[in-house]
């Protein structure tokens, strides 16, 4: 892979005509002298192919590093730096041209219940989702454009989103990832600004069971700082849920993350260290259960397989790391498999 950054900046120069009377190219009576002149042209900046993307390891949290490529039981896992590159490569794409940006928000249905979505269906947990399988509970509704009487979609808490148009009551944005232009009530979308940039990641590999962090240090160049071992979502209704796969913003920080216990309103302990990027989902360290109280550092699960309600679990000591590192409302978590 190799960084390319091209700025073309072009300049013409109009050449003075020779000046001998009856000479080839002698300047008419309404022009009597001609000055050179130069054009302007604004720079064209190329896109950012995945190929381009140099990582470079520079590790700021070194406990329970992995390799690139490492055993696990009978077969193999890896960081899938290709991937990642894609997704890297998109966001620095984004990034391109000066944006307005904004974050579709709605945990814990906060800004109210999304309305019903034309076509929809029940899930396995009883929730009620669109044709895409998002779920209506803690989603922004989106409405095609001109439409404000039925939404299409459901827009993932998190989702990150080019602000196109707004005024007091609706904003007119574009998907930044997923693609798709859209309607959303204003009260579902916090407005980052165009000041934002989005220049560290949080990569999680859901199949493999991994997480790598990065740091944009240039064009097309990203420091690896950390590769560790996680434990993400495991699909089990009616509670337990995938992590689901896409781009979401870094939304929310909490030294201790309450949760219940499963199917009641009791306490049923807390998540160390926790980030969160869509609905209830977080990146924590490890949980600790009622009646515990003492900080848990390692689990045996971490690094196996899918077992956490929606969350990506990690050593608490690199989800501080994490926690203390990783930019709030200018970090991008990405899922993938």
């Amino acid at each position: 892979m190799r960084p390319i950054t091209v700025i073309l900046l072009l300049a013409f120069a109009a050449a003075v005509s020779c000046n001998r009377p009856g000479g080839k190219g002698q300047p008419s009576d309404s022009s009597a002298a001609q000055q050179d002149t130069q054009v302007a042209v604004v720079p064209k900046i190329d896109s950012v192919k995945p190929s381009d993307i140099v990582l470079t390891k520079q590790i700021a949290f070194e406990d329970y590093t992995l390799e690139d490529v490492y055993p696990w039981r009978d077969t193999v896992r890896s960081f899938k730096w290709e991937v990642i590159s894609d997704r890297l490569a998109a966001i620095e794409n984004a990034q391109l041209t000066g944006k307005r940006w904004g974050v579709l928000q709605n945990y814990k249905n906060g800004n109210g219940t999304a309305s019903l979505v034309r076509t929809y269906t029940r899930n396995d947990y009883g929730n009620i989702t669109d044709t895409l399988g998002v779920e209506r509970y803690q989603s922004v509704p989106l409405y095609a454009p001109g439409d404000t009487l039925c939404p299409t979609l459901y827009g993932r808490d998190g989702t990150l989103v080019e602000i196109i148009d707004d005024d007091s009551t609706r904003m007119t944005v574009n998907d930044v990832f997923r693609g798709g232009t859209w309607s959303v009530p204003s009260r579902y979308v916090e407005i980052l600004g165009d000041t934002v940039s989005f220049h560290h990641v949080i990569a999680v590999d859901r199949r493999d069971q991994n997480i790598a962090t990065l740091a944009r240090t240039d064009r097309a160049r990203w420091s690896v700082l950390s590769m560790n071992p996680a434990t993400t979502g495991m699909r089990n209704p009616p509670y337990a849920k995938a992590t689901p796969l896409g781009y979401f913003v870094l939304q929310q920080k909490k030294e201790k993350m309450i949760y219940l216990a499963d199917g009641s309103d009791a306490y049923g302990g807390f998540a160390p260290y926790a980030s969160r990027f869509t609905n209830g989902a977080y990146i924590h360290g490890v949980p600790v259960n009622a009646p515990g109280t003492k900080i848990i550092e390692w689990s045996w699960s971490l690094g196996t397989t899918p077992r956490s309600h929606m969350c990506v679990r990690n050593a608490t000591s690199h989800a501080k790391f994490i926690y203390d590192t990783m930019p709030l409302l200018a970090t991008l978590i990405v899922v993938i498999e």
